[in-house]
C-alpha cells in the first residue's frame, strides 16, 4: 500500500534565508551557501519554462556580472 505524504515544503520568500544545498552546474560544482561567504549574493531563478523575459532577464544579469563583482556581489541563475 502506497503512503500519502502530505508534507508541504514552502519557498524562501524575499528577505528569508535560502536553503542550503548542492549542484551541479555550468560553472562546475557549487555548495550554497558555502562557496559565497564574505560576499554579497544574488540568488535568482524562473518559475516555470523558459519564456522571452526569463531569457532577457538571465542575459541581463550575464552581461552586467562584471558590474556586480565590482561590489562583491556574485550571481547565482537557477
Amino acid at each position: 500500500m502506497e503512503e500519502n505524504n502530505n508534507e508541504v515544503i514552502a519557498m524562501p520568500r524575499i528577505n528569508e534565508r535560502a536553503p542550503e544545498f548542492k549542484a551541479v552546474t555550468t560553472q562546475g560544482e557549487i555548495h550554497f551557501p558555502n562557496d559565497y561567504e564574505g560576499s554579497w549574493t544574488i540568488l535568482f531563478s524562473h518559475p516555470a519554462d523558459f519564456t522571452p523575459v526569463c531569457t532577457s532577464e538571465f542575459m541581463t544579469f550575464a552581461n552586467l556580472e562584471d558590474k556586480f563583482a565590482e561590489a562583491n556581489c556574485k550571481l547565482v541563475g537557477l
